[in-house]
């Protein structure tokens, strides 16, 4: 098997029996390179794309084609080669979803049956199929990121990331002034909500949404009453639905399947029979012959499943749902493994950032106190060089004194014999003394700072030693945090704490299973909170976008589902207030 395209050569197979065949899915493309065997009946091939997918719900599903612009499906009971299939040159097999269920999350097991449906509604949505109001089509299109992308994680999705994503009907883009960037801005925000969700859980979230939009799981045809007024025909999980062309959202009369009795057709005539024989039969005219059959096997094929829903699964079905089970809780303990795991590393990581700015902030600290000491150092060899020259110059003042004071002696020893040489004698020796009085002054002022200087000198030492001190106790404290930095370095070991020896396999006992019905509940409580929570956040939305609106851009349906809304009208209790003239067969 191959990745290929979407066709498959069918040229000669009546003549040779046997042909290459390509299968079309929305999960992927499928290419068999078989050859088709003349008894090959429509069951083979779907059981072996089935078996190829791992695909156990095949009641849902089938193999589409297009015959003269009318959609067929192959039978499970008819050979291949005598379907009706087109002649030309490739033809094309689609494998989707045929019947859709009531409720998804109760009915859908398997993760592939889930992720099947959600690409063919989604697609369906974005194509405008199925109608989606605005706001719930931002909140679709958050859980269809969640569901690709992960968690939300801002310093990887950055500003333009959905750019290239198709997430939103061009109905709804059109009918607002919006820019790009306005609405990935509302997606992002609903997005960052939905942290946690594994992708499964994304897309049935999704799923849960979109079933209760008033188009989901419709098959539409056009007919005609017995007045030959035109009409649609609306198939789906609850019934058949007869609505006006012009608004397919509200059905004018609905026929839910257990108050059918009989549903038939001849040539292009539908009759529908009521369980009630007091209410007329319905009967309408359809275009073509091969619609009527179409009609018919849908009908079949809803009714079979209506009537399952309402029994005891069946084995296998039990079977499923206790693996889906056993699987869902292997999950979420895993997920709750990797989510203490992730958190360990985080917190690792924080001690290991933290330890490293404060070691830092350490060395920025020892090289402040550094450059102190060296500061330190430099003004006491600065203030020991004054002192020393302070104590030259007042030895040298003191030396200037005592010659002075020689002078004087040696003065008044002389014999002076004018009165002149008296009189300037005695001005000299006033002068003398004077001058002798300013170098005592003076030297004592000398040696008053001299001895401040020592001091100051002493000081200076004693703030040195101190930041020599400090210096080595910061040194110290580095040290001890570069060790313990280093053993928090490798935050990848820590979360290895025996979970490296730790098994997958769980072995799930009574406790266990009482825990998950009680988790059960207790989700179900809350998803009704978050319901409540979640139309609030809705109805915000639509209140901040209806300026932007265009109003003359306003399609019919908008205006229907606007009307039904104000009247406060879903889909489920559209479905009951309407006349009912028949149900299941």
């Amino acid at each position: 098997m191959h990745a290929g395209e979407s066709e498959f050569d069918v040229s000669e197979w009546k003549k040779r029996g046997a042909g290459e065949v390509i299968i079309q899915s929305l999960k992927c493309h499928l290419l068999f390179a078989l050859l088709l065997q003349v008894k090959w009946k429509g069951k083979d091939l779907f059981d072996l794309v089935c078996r190829t997918l791992g695909l156990r719900e095949t009641w849902f599903f089938g193999l589409q084609y297009t015959i003269k612009d009318t959609v067929a499906w192959l039978k499970m009971d008819k050979k291949v080669l005598d379907h009706d299939v087109p002649t030309e040159e490739p033809v094309t097999f689609h494998f989707l979803a045929k019947f859709y269920p009531e409720n998804a999350e109760e009915e859908l097991v398997q993760e592939i049956t889930q992720h099947l449906f959600f690409l063919q509604v989604k697609k369906q949505i974005l194509d405008e199929k199925i109608y989606c109001p605005p706001e719930a089509s931002v909140l679709l299109a958050s859980y269809a990121v969640q569901a690709k992308y992960g968690d939300y994680d801002p310093t990887v999705h950055q500003r333009g990331f959905l750019a290239q994503e198709e997430l939103l009907p061009k109905r709804v883009i059109n009918l607002y002034q919006m820019t790009p960037e306005m609405w990935e801005e509302r997606i992002t925000a609903w997005y960052a909500e939905h942290r946690g969700r594994a992708r499964d859980e994304a897309e049935m979230e999704y799923l849960k949404i979109a079933q209760d939009l008033e188009m989901y799981g419709v098959n539409y045809f056009a007919i005609r009453n017995k007045k030959g007024t035109e009409l649609l025909l609306g198939v789906d999980a609850l019934g058949l639905h007869i609505y006006d062309p012009e608004n397919r959202l509200t059905p004018k009369i609905s026929f839910p399947w257990n108050e059918i009795r009989n549903i038939s057709y001849s040539d292009k005539e539908f009759t529908i029979k009521p369980l009630d024989k007091k209410i007329d039969v319905f009967k309408f005219n359809s275009s073509k012959l091969r619609v009527n059959k179409l009609i018919l096997q849908l009908c079949i094929g809803n009714h079979d499943l209506f009537m399952r829903r309402r029994k005891a699964d069946s084995l296998e079905v039990q079977q499923m749902k206790a693996q889906a089970r056993e699987e869902k809780a292997r999950k979420q303990m895993e997920r709750q493994r990797l989510a203490r795991e992730k958190q360990m590393r985080e917190e690792a990581e924080r001690t290991r950032d933290e330890l490293e700015r404060r070691l830092l902030q350490l060395k920025e600290e020892a090289t402040m106190a550094n450059e102190a000491l060296m500061r330190s150092e430099e003004t006491a060899d600065l203030l020991a060089e004054k002192a020393q020259i302070t104590e030259e110059e007042a030895k040298l003042l003191a030396q200037k004194a005592a010659e002075a004071e020689q002078e004087m002696q040696r003065i008044k020893a002389t014999a002076i014999r004018t009165e002149e040489e008296k009189r300037l004698m005695e001005q000299k020796v006033l002068e003398a003394e004077m001058l002798a009085l300013k170098m005592a002054e003076e030297s004592e002022r000398r040696a008053k700072e001299a001895d401040q200087l020592k001091q100051d000198l002493q000081e200076a030492r004693e703030s040195e030693r101190r930041a020599k001190q400090k210096l080595l106790e910061i040194t110290s404290k580095s040290s001890y945090t570069g060790a313990g930095a280093s053993m928090t370095a490798l935050p990848a070991d820590l979360p290895s704490f025996n979970l490296i020896s730790e098994s997958l396999s769980f072995d799930f006992k009574d406790t266990d299973m009482k825990r998950l019905s009680m988790e059960i509940e207790k989700e179900k409580v809350e998803y009704m909170e978050k319901s409540k929570h979640l139309q609030e956040q809705l109805n915000e939305l639509k209140t901040e976008i209806e300026a932007l609106k265009l109003k003359e851009r306003e399609t019919a349906l908008d205006i229907l589902h606007n009307e039904n809304a104000d009247r406060g009208n879903s889909k489920h209790n559209t479905i009951k207030k309407v006349p009912r003239l028949v149900c299941v067969c």
